[in-house]
């Protein structure tokens, strides 16, 4: 058994994006709540006690949320009480908890997406897609710390021959124009050089081959299968309006039927994937531990 981090990328993927998806296109109280529970415990087991400050952003985020709506929006028949002459509702109350849910849930999982998915796994997945994406993509990720770098040498070099100073505004300004005008160049001649490199080579006058390290498993093909179907039945729950839920004018909720209920247990399900996957790992290691 691998670590969910293991898996193929595309798997990784379609899960998230799957979880996501119908998080943001479906706003059943229910599935709101999996998806933020889900999206908490999923970035809590795979950072433990740390990241205390991103809880403390999102909290305080959902708490933003959850409050703009009923003060801004005033619809729905169930008035709690009058705050300046503006009716806060019941259902506007109701509504701004329930997207609130929905975006901090699903930033929860963008967060854990964007540790899990690194560089290397965004291009063996535009490479199958796209060679030239892939390549565009990987040369833009290269840039970035180039730049970065680049920028720092270029400012040594000017303080190295007195031409920036950090103590009158208008020399600080203009020290920063000035390296900000070398650096464009230099991108520039950068990027020229790099294309006749490429043209040199032989580049894009024969078909391009891909070097793929990722490789599907057994694991890999039954993880994704599982995916594709509680994902599959949760959509089919939707599209047949048994998960159809209106705030206002009042709230009304479409009966969910059977399979209204698997469609619930389905998402339900999908977010616990990765945890369960997790909780599996570890317990296989502590008993391979134990018997060492």
């Amino acid at each position: 058994m691998r670590s969910f981090s293991d898996y193929h990328p595309i798997v990784i993927a379609v899960w998230f994006f799957s979880v996501t998806g119908v998080a943001m296109f479906c706003n059943h109280p229910p599935l709101m709540a999996i998806a933020l529970c889900g999206g908490v415990l999923f970035f809590g087991v795979r950072n433990g006690l740390s990241h205390g400050r991103t809880h403390l952003y999102f909290g305080l985020l959902f708490t933003v949320l959850a409050l703009a709506n009923p003060l801004i929006s005033h619809n729905g028949k169930t008035v709690l009480f009058v705050l300046d002459h503006n009716p806060i509702t019941l259902e506007a109350v109701l509504y701004g908890l329930n997207s609130a849910a929905m975006i901090v849930g699903v930033l929860y999982f963008f967060r854990s997406f964007s540790q899990i998915m690194t560089s290397e796994k965004l291009l063996c997945i535009t490479g199958a897609l796209s060679p030239k994406l892939s390549l565009v993509l990987s040369m833009a990720l290269r840039s970035v710390p180039m730049f970065g770098k680049q920028s720092r040498k270029i400012a040594d070099s000017q303080k190295a021959m007195g031409l920036f100073s950090e103590d009158n505004i208008i020399d600080d300004i203009r020290g920063r124009m000035r390296i900000f005008s070398i650096l464009i160049t230099w991108a520039l001649e950068n990027g020229i050089v790099t294309a006749d490199s490429m043209a040199a080579r032989g580049y894009g006058t024969g078909r391009r081959t891909q070097m793929r390290r990722a490789s599907f498993f057994a694991a890999d093909w039954l993880f994704l299968g599982l995916t594709l179907g509680l994902v599959g039945l949760c959509s089919a729950a939707v599209g047949a309006g048994r998960l159809k839920f209106e705030f206002y004018p009042q709230l009304r909720a479409a009966s969910p039927g059977f399979l209204g209920i698997a469609g619930i247990f389905a998402y339900a399900v999908l977010v616990m994937l990765p945890l369960i996957n997790e909780t599996g790992v570890k317990l296989k290691w502590k008993r391979l531990m134990s018997e060492i």
